[in-house]
């Protein structure tokens, strides 16, 4: 079976919103005001972690019927304990909150009147957003009618219209790169393609697409991964294309603003210059489109996650649940959340990164037990440590240690004790093989 062109564009867009929220409005433009004159090169390691690595781990999660049965080639307590700290980390602990907090505070916070109570505003805001991803989440068969039909044109529009408009009448001004960007920018290019959280998401997000496929009467795996393939790369291909946009007008706003503090500050100093006061309005649409679609396909994907987990608990329930622990969360502030994020992804990330890897090549490693359990497991010791030197916090001699790794002061200390602990592997099943022969 095969699913109408029109049918494919829906879910493509949908994948789409799933992803772009937050964090993907406001770092492209950071990106590409700090990087200036080296915003190719950073764009594309970028473009890397916010792009290829989610639309693999889509395909990914859909070949092997959800993340937890993926992170079983670890091992059955590694599956259940990381399945869980995805979920609740790109979920009700750090992604949902974030995703509410980020439009109140960067679109809305700044133009209220003077001396307004920002934080009954905030508890205002969010209670209508969260009360419209509700409604939005409580019927996951809806999602692509609701997001793909309205939603997102309307988001891409607005986006298009932002970009268009700065094309023919912005400041340009390219500067030259910062510091952090001058001698390696590929790779904090890269390592900034973590803070979207999409890699992750997309651990998530390849069970929503499966599930939707199924509901349009797909129910073979082999034409659900293919489907999935088509909708993953049309999704990516947009996103890229945003990305692009946004970074090409940090980039040319590097010489005309003073370095921002985030992205989204960026986005209003163009959109000010662009649209004056009233430009507030399509800085705040833009905002509450882009988390809101996110937003929904967290608590969504979530709901369905922990269904499966503990039956006994509905659906419509483990949705009011998040909703409200992520209310709670999201009005403790958006520095609070941000604060702790980078230290979680950190941890996170590069056994997300590997996990994909391995699923992808997984025909190569089927006979060979130790391959996942080495590999997750050194790279898993060395991203934690890392993180928590990044919450400065030191090991001792761990920490020295891990200082000696190729790339460690840049973030990629794993890579080489993730290509090690799989020489390893592959040599230790090798040896055992043998000695069996």
């Amino acid at each position: 079976m095969t699913l109408k062109r029109k049918q494919m564009v829906l879910i493509s867009f949908m994948l789409f919103s799933l992803f772009f929220g937050a964090g993907n409005l406001i770092f492209p433009p950071f990106l590409g005001q700090n990087a200036a004159d080296q915003t190719v090169a950073a764009l594309i390691g970028f473009l890397i972690t916010a792009v290829v690595l989610p639309v693999l781990g889509v395909i990914v999660v859909a070949q092997f019927d959800g993340l937890d049965l993926l992170a079983k080639k670890v091992g059955n307590r590694f599956a259940f304990i990381f399945t869980i700290l995805i979920y609740l980390s790109i979920g009700p602990g750090l992604g949902i909150p974030r995703a509410a907090s980020v439009p109140f505070e960067m679109a809305v916070a700044p133009y209220l009147p003077e001396g307004s109570n920002l934080t009954v505003f905030m508890v205002l805001y969010s209670l209508i957003f969260f009360v419209v991803a509700t409604w939005l989440a409580l019927n996951p068969g809806k999602l692509v009618d609701r997001i793909g039909r309205f939603l997102t044109p309307s988001l891409l529009i607005l986006i298009c219209f932002l970009f268009i408009s700065f094309v023919i009448k912005g400041e340009k001004v390219i500067a030259s790169a910062q510091p952090a960007y001058q001698n390696l920018p590929f790779l904090v290019g890269f390592s900034e393609g973590y803070q979207t959280m999409d890699t992750i998401a997309a651990l998530n997000f390849g069970l929503v697409i499966a599930t939707t496929l199924a509901s349009f009467g797909l129910k073979e795996k082999k034409s659900v991964v293919k489907h999935t393939v088509f909708a993953g790369i049309a999704a990516g291909t947009i996103l890229a294309a945003v990305y692009i946009m946004l970074s090409v007008m940090g980039m040319y706003s590097s010489g005309v603003y003073a370095i921002q503090d985030n992205g989204a500050w960026t986005l209003r100093c163009i959109v000010y210059q662009l649209f004056g006061g009233p430009g507030a309005v399509l800085l705040a649409a833009i905002f509450t489109l882009a988390c809101l679609t996110t937003c929904v396909g967290l608590i969504t994907s979530i709901s369905q996650f922990f269904t499966t987990l503990f039956k006994k608990v509905t659906y419509q329930v483990w949705v009011l649940l998040i909703v409200i622990f992520s209310f709670l969360i999201c009005n403790l502030g958006l520095n609070a959340i941000l604060s702790i994020s980078i230290p979680i992804l950190n941890a996170i990330y590069p056994i997300s990164i590997l996990l994909i890897l391995l699923g992808l090549s997984d025909a190569l490693w089927k006979n060979n037990p130790l391959v996942y359990p080495l590999v997750i497991a050194a790279t898993g010791l060395v991203s934690v440590i890392s993180a928590f030197e990044t919450a400065g916090i030191s090991l001792g001699f761990l920490t020295d240690f891990c200082h000696l790794l190729p790339l460690y002061t840049s973030g990629f200390g794993w890579v080489s004790v993730a290509v090690l602990a799989m020489c390893i592997s592959v040599l230790m099943h090798q040896l055992y093989k043998m000695k069996r022969s």
